[in-house]
């Protein structure tokens, strides 16, 4: 079949939430010797970059982000099986999670499924999180990004005190700061100091892909 058909099957499969597809390339992959690591960048990947650039713009949904994101799990879940751990990318370490009183999850989730198939590492603290805890774990994990969801306008304050912890902690340009939910602006982004607003999903992976190119 060759690497270059392989590989626009891949994205193919991305692109039209195909699973079965997404089966047949792996195996097909195999069989022509195709590099893990190739595949997952220059087909899967590419795939879920077109579709998140398309997201953007409108052209689709969020059910087929949802959709396009469990089949990326299932090449990403194969292909890391194939890695020895010396082959495995990890472009950037992320904590990732619903700022304190607030239970919404459905957002954070998608940018974690979604940024975890464009090779970020996910640390997904889940919902009601206090705001010392982001950066008590960014500090841990000696984290690139720290991402925080706020669904409600009175949990919105959260999220100013997870960049009170962040420079209280020095680590003030060294973590990138994201903001998103509902409810947040990029003035609010702005105001508190956060490094950047993310609209949605596809705006966290392009910014988190533009900062970790720099």
């Amino acid at each position: 079949m060759g690497r270059e058909a392989i590989l626009e099957a891949a994205k193919k499969a991305i692109l039209e939430m195909d699973e079965d597809l997404c089966r047949q390339v792996l195996q097909d992959a195999e069989a022509e010797g195709i590099a893990p690591n190739d595949l997952l960048s220059n087909g899967f990947t590419a795939g879920m970059q077109e579709l998140g650039d398309l997201f953007g713009r409108g052209e689709v949904y969020l059910p087929e982000l949802i959709f396009a994101s469990e089949v990326m799990q299932i090449a990403t879940d194969d292909i890391e099986s194939k890695l020895d751990s010396s082959e495995k990318k990890v472009k950037a370490v992320f904590v990732l999670g619903t700022v304190e009183g607030d239970v919404h999850d459905i957002g954070k989730g998608i940018v974690a499924s979604l940024l975890k198939s464009s090779g970020v590492e996910i640390h997904d603290l889940g919902r009601e999180v206090p705001a010392e805890e982001f950066v008590k774990k960014a500090v841990e994990l000696n984290a690139d990004f720290i991402g925080s969801s706020a669904l409600l306008t009175t949990t919105m304050t959260e999220q100013k005190k997870i960049e009170e912890h962040v420079e209280k902690a020095g680590l003030k340009g060294k973590v990138k700061t994201l903001v998103g939910g509902a409810p947040v602006t990029i003035r609010w982004a702005e105001k508190i100091g956060a490094d950047a607003y993310c609209e949605d999903a596809a705006d966290a992976v392009k910014y988190v892909d533009s900062q970790v190119a720099v």
